[in-house]
């Protein structure tokens, strides 16, 4: 039995939640590739479809180990906040924001996993791994609109 691994009763919750986030960022990432604008516009388009993909893999993945441990998927996505400002640093900064609360998520899923299975450990820190530099990436592309 899968709870003899670890308690499901913890780790399904912040699994479902990891699954919402991800959805979100789909929608996120969909919406920023359609309304970025200037010179800039065919790489930075390109690279938030590359995002939105991925966060529906990552999505796919949560809700595999989610409903492998039992859990049911909650159909919805989780919040999105959006300051409705599309300039490429507000875009950028929303986007950091939004990678830095799916890190706390598998940060909160690696603490429940940490010497209880090792599956859960090692997927929660590739995914930390990811997260971590998707932040190092925005932050490197943000340098070009807030030196000046």
């Amino acid at each position: 039995m899968v709870d003899s691994i670890i308690k499901t009763e913890h780790v399904t919750p912040v699994l479902n939640d990891i699954m919402l986030a991800e959805l979100a960022g789909v929608i996120r990432y969909t919406h920023y590739s359609l309304v970025i604008t200037g010179p800039n516009r065919l790489p930075l388009v390109a690279f938030m479809q590359e995002q939105a993909d991925e966060s529906l893999v990552h999505a796919r993945q949560a809700g595999e180990i989610l409903t492998g441990l039992g859990g049911h998927p909650t159909q919805g996505i989780a919040s999105i906040e959006e300051s409705h400002d599309h300039s490429i640093e507000a875009i950028l900064r929303e986007s950091i924001a939004h990678e830095r609360r799916a890190l706390d998520l598998y940060r909160s899923l690696l603490e429940l996993a940490a010497d209880n299975s090792v599956y859960l450990e090692e997927y929660a820190r590739t995914q930390i791994g990811q997260e971590e530099l998707h932040v190092i990436e925005m932050n490197k592309l943000l340098r070009d609109y807030t030196i000046g």
